[in-house]
């Protein structure tokens, strides 16, 4: 992972997937919002599920709408969320597909607070 830090200038597309986390995590009332940017462009958002008989994060729940609706691959995501961090099963959940994608993890405001990458996943 890498150390908080505040981006240089954020990349619009990267701020409207972060807009599209915050509404989800807002409009389900949950701890946490995650949308990704498939290698097309379209954007999947998706709250958290804790439900009895299936438990996905927020992130995990966006991939699974993006590789449903055939993306191949992403640009990016971003997980909004208080949380100190994006657990592994997140990460890995878009790294299955593209290695290389950033995954932005943001607090409840919007504000960038960690970029993580293949490379600093652990």
């Amino acid at each position: 992972m890498s150390d908080p830090g505040e981006p240089e200038a954020l990349d619009p597309e990267d701020a409207k997937i972060i807009k599209l986390a915050r509404s989800a995590r807002a409009r389900a009332g949950a701890d946490e919002g995650a949308a990704v940017r498939d290698v097309d462009g379209r954007t999947y958002a998706a709250a958290a599920v804790a439900l009895p008989s299936l438990q996905l994060t927020a992130l995990q729940a966006a991939v699974a709408a993006a590789v449903s609706s055939g993306a191949t691959g992403f640009e990016a995501a971003a997980v909004v969320t208080e949380a100190g961090m994006v657990d592994a099963g997140s990460l890995n959940a878009v790294y299955d597909l593209t290695p290389s994608a950033p995954v932005l993890r943001a607090d409840a405001s919007g504000a960038v607070v960690q970029i993580h990458t293949s490379e600093t996943a652990s």
